[in-house]
């Protein structure tokens, strides 16, 4: 290739906090739910890279570019509706080409462009991301989708509502690969009622490691849909006393993390009398996304009441 840049581009990466920041100079774009890629494009030939410097193209054939030279950073997504389909997105790194061929067809993948690191022989780093933004809206044509921007508040709080969050950019600083500045991320988050059907303990023993949750669907039978973990030395401790007079005697299998890869332990069954209001952040496929955080047991409420409709929507 000839262009300016070459790969590997670490990408900017923006950092986290729990409110949208307000004032003259951000402006705020949805964030969405999908691969961070760059993209190299070469007259007709182009290259994806993924966030951690790796070539993806074998696993989105289906992706097209208008022709011309130009460095993109954006989001590989599958949509689905208003939002996107992570789980579809993540069984598209196969190590079978006809798998990949398959899913490219049935589920084919877009980039989503939000910004301009090159173009022609022009590396445009150092611009500020409002006139890259501009010199971005005229190199973008479908296929490639160009990211929603706006600077007014109410729309951003909006998509923090509907969408995976809100990423709030600096509109007058300029492109720091790899750095956590001039960017921010605010999560969407919300709270959903859940039983507990399980808790799995720590590999020390003597404690909690996580609760397996699940939610009734329409024929009252209880979908697995996650789990919470993450606690405290104390506060795992505590649950064993929570969780033990429920018990069934039963255990569930041991199987993948559908995440990492890596072999999870047995679990132990309990009964479904549980219900535990948990704080999320994603959910893909019918599931959670990530572990869920505890936030408290509700006795005031019927397992039968927390249906699956509450992360299905």
């Amino acid at each position: 290739m000839t262009l300016p840049l070459k790969p590997p581009i670490k990408p900017q990466l923006a950092k986290p906090q729990d409110e949208l920041p307000e004032g003259a100079g951000w402006c705020y774009e949805p964030k969405l739910d999908g691969f961070r890629t760059i993209v190299f494009v070469d007259g007709d030939s182009h290259m994806l890279q993924s966030r951690n410097g790796r070539p993806m193209d074998r696993y989105f054939p289906e992706l097209r570019f208008p022709p011309g030279r130009y460095v993109l950073d954006g989001e590989l997504i599958i949509p689905d509706g208003e939002a996107e389909d992570f789980e579809a997105l993540q069984n598209r790194i196969h190590p079978a080409a006809s798998r990949v061929q398959m899913l490219a067809e049935q589920t084919p993948a877009r980039f989503v462009a939000f910004d301009l690191l090159a173009h022609e022989d022009t590396v445009t780093l150092d611009q500020e991301l409002a006139a890259r933004r501009a010199l971005l809206e005229q190199v973008v044509a479908d296929p490639v989708i160009l990211i929603d921007q706006t600077t007014d508040l109410k729309r951003a709080a909006r998509w923090l509502q509907e969408r995976e969050g809100v990423v709030a950019k600096v509109d007058d600083a300029p492109y720091r690969p790899g750095e956590r500045v001039g960017m921010v991320k605010v999560r969407r988050q919300r709270t959903i009622d859940a039983v507990a059907i399980g808790w799995r303990e720590r590999k020390a023993g003597g404690a909690v490691a996580s609760l397996i949750l699940a939610l009734y669907d329409k024929d009252g039978e209880l979908r697995h849909v996650g789990h919470t973990s993450g606690f405290t030395a104390k506060r795992a401790r505590e649950l064993l006393d929570v969780v033990r007079p429920l018990e069934t005697g039963e255990h569930g299998e041991p199987g993948p993390n559908r995440w990492t890869g890596e072999r999870e332990t047995a679990w132990h069954s309990l009964r479904p009398e549980l219900v535990c209001e948990v704080q999320i952040e994603h959910t893909s496929g019918g599931r959670i996304r990530h572990g869920a955080k505890l936030l408290r047991f509700r006795d005031d409420k019927l397992p039968p009441e927390c249906l699956v409709d509450q992360i299905d929507r």
